[in-house]
């Protein structure tokens, strides 16, 4: 989930951006655009494209990026992860530096369990904004459930085959960024580490099977059905653990790719449910494993840019994470920095409303956040007071982009600003590789909150 301010010319649309950007509109002439349009639309109900009861996307143009910039996401993205890494280990050896993570009682327990591979995250996805002037922003890190992979490289399946791009690949080279692939390849690698054996796992989908995201997960079933590899999707209320084996619905799995959030499933299940029993047993192997809840906790941006912190990084990675991570803390009543000077926490948090926001530590889909330039005085209070009694951050305010993005409304097109962000994959907890693009007109941009939508991102050159 991602938030920041009013929109500003994006990054994004440099030069050679914004003239593959003006190539395709141009395209769009009515004839183009009802076609392009009619298209979306079939394939979307073909391909159950929804969101709940909502098309996945809902414009007529992809998200364009310049190769050039793709490799500078990479290459700052991948710096960070390192610093991620660092992080992650001082967290496990040191119970003071994994206190700052405000991890529960029963996570405390559970991310020192050995995941039986070396990765605490095998595949996840950062947040972050070409912000304008302030450059790349990295405002959080979802190393839990991360979402889309499957839906991005269907769109960009439907991209590629609307009208619209017949004429705009006769001049433009467009490259695409699938995801799917890299969840495969991580759930095997994962696995054949745990087992130690490379036979092919039975892998189980996990998640409650009324989410709206569900379609996600039978997409995800039919492609690695499509390499022969066995996979079914599951509830975790369907599952048993008796004698060493996990079922669900009477048969057997060796693998789970977890898209059920770890805290929904002991919210309702207790820790002791028969998934929980089974991975921390090892009788079944776990991807996502508890291990990702120190870095999924959105604290684990204030733990980078903390200053009592930035002993335990590399002095290029203090480099990146000063020029690519909002200022972020924990919200608690304490003294610390801001720009260099010291500050008391909760006054400065008072004192700045109109340039932070307040975030709980473990939710999803715009909960419980609170913009400090959208509220009022008394509604920002009563927000921090609920910040100190339970875990929260407080991050700095950044600028969003945006960009103009076409659509049909009511038979007339409509070329529209819209507020994007840039969420990149990244596999074993090290590099980039693939990026999901989402949509919106409110700076809350996420589908899961309602408004948005979500787009395809392409690498695009002039031939």
């Amino acid at each position: 989930m991602t938030v920041g301010t009013a929109p500003r010319p994006s990054a994004v649309a440099a030069d050679p951006v914004r003239e593959a950007i003006d190539a395709y509109h141009e395209i769009l002439s009515p004839d183009v655009a009802a076609d392009s349009q009619a298209m979306l639309d079939q394939q979307t109900r073909k391909r159950d494209l929804l969101f709940g009861d909502r098309p996945l996307c809902t414009v007529l143009r992809p998200r364009f990026m310049a190769p050039a910039q793709y490799r500078d996401l990479q290459r700052r993205a991948g710096a960070l992860m390192g610093a991620f890494a660092r992080a992650h280990a001082a967290a496990i050896a040191n119970a003071a530096i994994r206190a700052q993570f405000r991890l529960t009682p029963w996570e405390e327990e559970f991310v020192l369990d050995d995941p039986g591979f070396p990765w605490p995250s095998p595949v996840s996805r950062l947040d972050a904004f070409f912000a304008g002037d302030d450059g790349l922003r990295f405002t959080e890190y979802n190393a839990e459930t991360p979402a889309g992979p499957s839906f991005n490289d269907v769109l960009t399946e439907m991209f590629y085959a609307l009208p619209a791009m017949r004429e705009f690949v006769k001049r433009w080279d467009v490259r695409p960024l699938p995801a799917r692939h890299n969840v495969l390849h991580a759930l095997l690698s994962a696995y054949e580490a745990w087992s130690g054996t490379r036979v092919s796992p039975r892998i189980a989908v996990l998640d409650w099977l009324d989410v709206p995201t569900r379609r996600e997960f039978t997409l995800f079933q039919e492609y690695a059905e499509r390499q022969g590899i066995h996979c079914v999707v599951v509830d975790p209320r369907h599952a048993e653990f008796r004698g060493g084996k996990l079922t669900f619905d009477g048969a057997p799995v060796d693998l789970i790719y977890k898209r059920v959030l770890i805290s929904e499933l002991i919210e309702r299940g207790g820790t002791g449910h028969a998934v929980v029993r089974a991975v921390r047993e090892r009788a079944v192997c776990m991807v996502n494993p508890f291990a990702c809840k120190i870095l999924h906790k959105k604290a684990s941006l204030a733990v980078l840019t903390d200053e009592r912190n930035a002993s335990l990084f590399t002095a290029q990675e203090r480099d990146v994470i000063a020029a690519n991570v909002p200022w972020t803390r924990v919200v608690e009543e304490r003294r610390t920095t801001h720009a260099g000077l010291p500050v008391d926490l909760v006054e400065f948090i008072v004192a700045h409303q109109d340039q932070l926001v307040l975030k709980p530590n473990d939710e999803y889909g715009g909960k419980g956040i609170v913009l400090g330039w959208e509220v009022g005085e008394a509604a920002w209070a009563e927000a921090l007071r609920t910040a100190l009694r339970e875990p929260y951050i407080v991050q700095e305010r950044v600028s969003l982009p945006s960009e103009p993005y076409p659509s049909l409304v009511e038979g007339r097109l409509v070329v529209a600003d819209r507020l994007l962000d840039t969420a990149p994959y990244v596999v074993y907890g090290q590099y980039v590789d693939g990026c999901l693009t989402r949509l919106s007109t409110a700076a809350l941009l996420n589908v899961t909150a309602g408004g948005g939508s979500s787009v395809p991102t392409l690498l695009v050159e002039k031939r």
